[in-house]
């Protein structure tokens, strides 16, 4: 079995990353807490965005698959950008709602403040780590990217470890029979069309 390649981090952090966004999508984002000591209401994922970030991290993932088995450019590029949307998404959305105070009912007018849980903080990473992973692979040519796939294939066992063999060379008896049977076909053959 071969040992861990250093050159194999960068697309298993992309991979890591999609699956911190896909993860924070069934997560808590925020916990609203109100006066008292009871935990008001907690916000998820689901309501921010709509499952948008696991739809970006299935996308990324097969993006990178793509970019490492077949040395794609444009594929690693598409990892990055995929990065940089969740990424503002992250900004954009959750971000400014983190330590807002607001009403949580019309009807009981109870005031509650949003602090980020689990989620958040799993989004944050996810994006911050897919985005700088991603930008650093759509750097590199076609063939860095392929080293990638190679490194890959070379981590799998080898035959030798899965017990085939290789095929015994030909044996020079059965190689002289073939070769005579095929040197009397010829004769017949001249014979008929003579």
């Amino acid at each position: 079995m071969s040992k861990f390649r250093a050159e194999l981090f960068l697309p298993l952090a992309c991979a890591g990353a999609c699956a911190m966004l896909a993860a924070s999508e069934f997560m808590d984002t925020f916990k609203l807490n109100g006066p008292g000591p009871t935990l008001q209401v907690v916000q998820t994922a689901e309501d921010q965005h709509h499952f948008a970030l696991l739809v970006l991290a299935a996308f990324a993932l097969g993006a990178l698959l793509v970019a490492v088995l077949s040395g794609s450019k444009p594929a690693a590029t598409a990892v990055a950008i995929c990065g940089a949307i969740a990424l503002l998404i992250f900004l954009l959305i959750d971000l400014p709602d983190a330590g807002k105070v607001g009403t949580i009912s019309d009807v009981t007018f109870t005031q509650a403040k949003a602090e980020p849980a689990t989620g958040f903080w799993l989004e944050l990473t996810g994006a911050l780590v897919l985005a700088v992973c991603g930008t650093a692979l759509a750097t590199l040519t076609p063939e860095q990217l392929r080293t990638f796939g190679d490194s890959l294939q070379g981590m799998r066992p080898s035959s030798r470890y899965r017990g085939s063999r290789p095929a015994p060379p030909p044996d020079p008896e059965t190689k002289a029979s073939d070769e005579g049977k095929s040197t009397s076909s010829r004769e017949a053959a001249k014979t008929e069309s003579g």
